[in-house]
């Protein structure tokens, strides 16, 4: 038996197949699918929902010509962002992704549609689909078709299904913001009464139940799950034990989760998110995260002049070396926010404890390094605070933490705790693939189906 796991990430699209006995990782294909399209204004971030539809349609068909008939399909995908279908499930709008901005504009009382929301109806920050919808709301571009919202990953799901009408599962409804976990709902009266247009939102289900069965040009018959967030799903396809252990994702942003049976009310830096149906995700982002490692790869590329060779390996080594002479505690002193945070926007980052005896590029890489653990450390330490108590395993995910065992290791030293890495590099979408196994029943719950987790 073989299970199928489908993220629809911010810059690739990856499928993936398992071994549903065992858990083993079998195969994957993960592409860059290059769907950004130009926004109006430059600081909307949209893609384009037809061509990452069309590399997926292609790419499933590929995997299931390799390894035959899945007997379940899991979804995930980014998170907050969103698009407009019609009345035949089609795309009439591109996707408005997590990085969008349209939610920081000053509208004509000087105040972001993400303030106003924040002030009246709880959680919101620009990117996040209400947000995002509320802005086109105001300013009269919603399309003159568009029925309902949906996420990418949820109308991918569609796609597979021959679906007309979305339904979008709880912990991506309550990544749009505005929604109230206790009821699992939007808060409607809240949002009806600032005119949000409340006839877009789709059904939410409680779970993540299986939404229909393959049909157009896959084999009939194959279960299709509604779409995890990929939060959710890299905890799930990375973490044995959802109660003791915390995670930390170095991507192109970064995050920590830790999972909770409790209900709190988050904070500052953290998000209280769905996760199972008996517990919830603290979560933390942060909004560079890994990207800024990237930025100082491409700050020391401009310098030095070199096109073609990545000097990720020159910087580790520097880092080291700097270590070697001067010791950790002299480099410099970096804050990472340098996209802003989710409550404040307008935040950047900051870069001091220059001096004259540590002036040097291991110096500056280092301390970048420990600037995006610190961002991460600071939110889990939080967590503890508002929970009273402590994750006992440390497992990282993301390729910042693949490809740099510098940064792994300063992390364990961090955390206090040795790191598990998953076998399985698509963290996301094996997540999916596990959840889709209990919710097509191939697995009697989620907690035996993460025993089939390795690590490296």
């Amino acid at each position: 038996m073989v299970v199928m796991g489908i993220d629809i990430g911010t810059t690739t699209i990856s499928v993936l197949v398992i071994d549903g006995n065992s858990g083993e990782f079998l195969d994957r294909v993960t592409i860059s699918h290059q769907s950004f399209l130009k926004g109006d204004p430059d600081c909307s971030k949209i893609q384009s929902p037809k061509k990452l539809w069309s590399l997926t349609e292609q790419t499933v068909n590929e995997m299931i010509q390799r390894h035959g008939k899945p007997a379940c399909i899991g979804m995930t995908g980014q998170m907050h962002g969103f698009l407009y279908v019609d009345d035949c499930g089609e795309a009439v709008s591109p996707l408005y992704t997590w990085q969008d901005g349209l939610g920081n504009e000053r509208m004509e009382d000087g105040r972001t549609c993400a303030e106003i929301l924040r002030e009246k109806a709880g959680t919101a920050s620009a990117g996040y689909g209400l947000t995002t919808h509320y802005y086109l709301r105001k300013k009269g571009r919603i399309p003159h078709n568009a029925r309902k919202m949906t996420t990418i990953s949820d109308y991918i799901g569609m796609k597979l299904c021959g679906s007309t009408r979305p339904c979008i599962a709880k912990d991506m409804a309550a990544s749009w913001g505005c929604f109230d976990l206790e009821s699992c709902d939007f808060l409607r009266a809240e949002l009806e009464e600032l005119g949000v247009e409340l006839s877009y939102l789709p059904e939410v289900l409680p779970e993540h139940s299986v939404i229909g069965t393959t049909s157009g040009n896959f084999p009939k018959g194959i279960p299709v799950i509604a779409s995890l967030g990929d939060n959710q799903a890299s905890v799930i396809g990375s973490v044995k034990n959802l109660s003791d252990t915390v995670l930390i994702n170095i991507g192109t942003g970064s995050q920590v989760s830790f999972c909770t049976d409790q209900y709190i009310k988050a904070q500052g830096a953290i998000e209280l998110r769905p996760c199972t149906g008996e517990q919830y995700l603290m979560a933390g982002s942060g909004l560079c995260g890994g990207r800024a490692y990237a930025m100082l790869e491409q700050f020391y590329r401009e310098a030095s002049g070199i096109k073609d060779d990545s000097l990720y390996q020159k910087m580790e080594d520097q880092a080291r070396d700097f270590i070697k002479t001067y010791g950790k505690e002299a480099a410099w002193k970096i804050r990472t926010t340098f996209s802003g945070t989710r409550s404040n926007p307008k935040e950047r980052g900051s870069i001091s404890s220059i001096g004259v005896e540590n002036f040097c590029p291991g110096a500056m890489t280092l301390g970048m390094i420990q600037g995006i653990l610190e961002e991460l450390f600071e939110m889990y330490q939080e967590m503890c605070r508002m929970t009273g108590i402590k994750a006992a395993y440390l497992v990282g995910s993301g390729n910042g933490l693949r490809r740099n065992s510098l940064m792994r290791e300063m992390a364990e030293d961090l955390f206090g705790m040795p790191m598990q890495i998953p076998a399985c590099s698509e963290e996301a979408a094996y997540g999916a693939a596990l959840q889709a196994m209990v919710s097509a029943g191939l697995e009697d719950s989620l907690e035996n189906a993460q025993k089939k987790i390795q690590y490296e």
